[in-house]
Parts: structure tokens; sequence; C-alpha cells
């Protein structure tokens, strides 16, 4: 499962890198494992502040319907 997970990662940031880097650049790897920090630091960022948006949104709910 999560080499899944890797390997999606992997394929988004090979198509991301090679809009700036050429892929027969000795560079791309480095690039590739920059960008791919970033989506990871990304993808956690929001996964790490999404749950306090989604709990006020449920707590406005409750008090509505009581």
């Amino acid at each position: 499962m999560l080499g899944w997970i890797v390997r999606g990662l992997l394929i988004v940031t090979g198509i991301v890198t090679g809009w700036f880097v050429a892929q027969d650049a000795a560079i791309f790897g480095v690039a590739q494992v920059m960008v791919a920090l970033l989506l990871i630091t990304a993808v956690v960022a929001i996964l790490a502040f999404w749950p306090f948006q989604w709990t006020i949104s449920l707590d406005r709910f409750r008090s509505k319907s009581r």
C-alpha cells in the first residue's frame, strides 16, 4: 500500500519537475526529490489544519439543530 502512494507521488513529481528541468539533465533526480518534499509538506499541512476547520463547521451545525 505504501508503495502505491510513493509511486503515485513520484509520478506526480516527475510530471511537475519535467515542466522545469529536462529529464536528461543530471539534476533531474535532485529536483524531483525537492518537488516531492514540497508536495509532502503541503499534504501534511493540509491534513494538520483541515480537522480544525472541519470541527468548527460541525459545531455550528450542532448548535443550530438544538
